[in-house]
């Protein structure tokens, strides 16, 4: 078998490709390891930024969005007893949308699905060669055979324990990374919101985010040490848990229910640079993760795409390569600037035992002036929005 482009992954960063190439004429093939029950499982974020609202609208899976999705003008953050509204209106002109990632998704899917896009699931990629000459091909077992798919460009989309960034030489690659101590306790619940918007609060005990896929569905967290495991939470264990650090008058106000899913997601930084190999490019969770606090995971897998769209096309439509030379820069610009935000919210918010006494302080005053200071709010307000493109 043989494409232009040759996807590998159909988590967001992969579909999202596949339908802005085929958009203009390009094809492509879309091998996936897992299941599409299993794609559509996954409990992702759902926080999603204007300019990744914009692509999904290019892309023509922004429909359902529109209809369903919350537009959200700000955050509120509760520290010390005291809860404070960020308005992102007023602040930098902008909202974010409220969406489940697990929707965008099946929006994706099924836009592929009418505009007969080939994705192929189940299909475990076994190597990837041929990426540092002319004639890339994706070797993969699909049912029990053994198939190779022969394309000009392979998209590694594969998320970070993927296949194409461990197909990079080490040599070619350099990685950063920043392990914390600590995960967030998750539970999904068929619940009232807290808030009609986020809630992020710094508590003594540990960080708490009151956030939501709907108008009747919670997401609810706290923060837990790096050895917790979910099975250590009863449902009562955790909403006592996050009555305490939320806030009093979220806590008031607050509906429980019992757990639909319950998951510790743990928190990392990572970045892998450069993000192109000859005809290998990597974009999404290959190439780098956030720490959940900022939201950005999902909306950087969407930047990626942008940049690596508009090359691959300005590739086919005036045979230029400007745009896959420019590829790896542009996005890491990008990326550092998100890896920067969700590591200084993550270090505002969350508890670090290390820090002592002295760090926790230092927290506060973090804190106090981020409130009171129009210029703080305002760079907190731009970066939760997106930044451009």
């Amino acid at each position: 078998m043989r494409t232009q482009v040759g996807i590998v992954g159909s988590g967001p960063a992969g579909l999202l490709l596949s339908q802005l190439l085929h958009r203009k004429g390009i094809e492509t093939v879309v091998l996936e390891q897992r299941s599409r029950d299993y794609v559509l499982g996954r409990i992702r974020a759902g926080v999603i930024e204007q300019g990744a609202v914009r692509l999904f609208d290019e892309a023509g899976v922004g429909a359902r969005m529109h209809r369903e999705g919350l537009i959200h003008d700000g955050i509120e953050i509760v520290f010390a007893g005291r809860r404070h509204r960020i308005d992102f209106k007023s602040l930098a002109g902008g909202s974010v949308m409220v969406y489940g990632q697990t929707e965008i998704t099946r929006d994706m899917m099924e836009a592929r699905a009418a505009m007969g896009g080939t994705v192929r699931y189940e299909a475990d990629v076994v190597a990837v060669e041929g990426f540092d000459g002319a004639n890339p091909r994706l070797r993969y077992r699909h049912q029990g055979t053994e198939h190779t798919l022969d394309c000009d460009f392979v998209a590694g989309c594969d998320g970070f324990h993927g296949i194409c960034r461990q197909s990079v030489p080490p040599g070619a690659i350099k990685t950063y990374e920043r392990v914390y101590p600590f995960g967030w306790l998750g539970l999904l619940t068929h619940t009232r919101p807290a808030a009609d918007e986020l809630i992020y609060a710094a508590h003594p005990d540990g960080f708490a985010l009151a956030s939501m896929r709907s108008r009747t569905i919670s997401r609810s967290y706290v923060q837990v040490g790096v050895d917790d495991k979910a099975e250590n939470w009863s449902d009562q264990r955790f909403w006592d848990e996050f009555k305490r650090r939320i806030g009093e008058e979220a806590a008031a106000s607050l509906e429980t229910g019992p757990a639909v899913e319950k998951s510790i997601a743990f928190a990392r930084s990572f970045v892998a640079a450069p993000l192109r190999f000859g005809r290998l490019f990597l974009a999404g969770d290959a190439a780098h993760i956030v720490p959940p606090t900022g939201a950005k995971g999902l909306n950087l897998a969407a930047s990626d795409v942008r940049y690596l769209s508009r090359a691959l096309i300005e590739y086919y439509e005036a045979k230029s390569e400007a745009g896959l030379d420019a590829y790896s820069d542009a996005c890491l610009a990008r990326i550092w600037k998100a890896e920067r935000f969700s590591w200084w919210m993550t270090n505002l918010l969350h508890r670090f035992p290390e820090n002592g006494a002295f760090g926790a302080q230092m927290q506060l005053a973090e804190l106090d002036y981020l409130v009171r200071s129009q210029a703080a709010m305002t760079a907190l307000a731009e970066n939760y929005i997106g930044l451009p493109y």
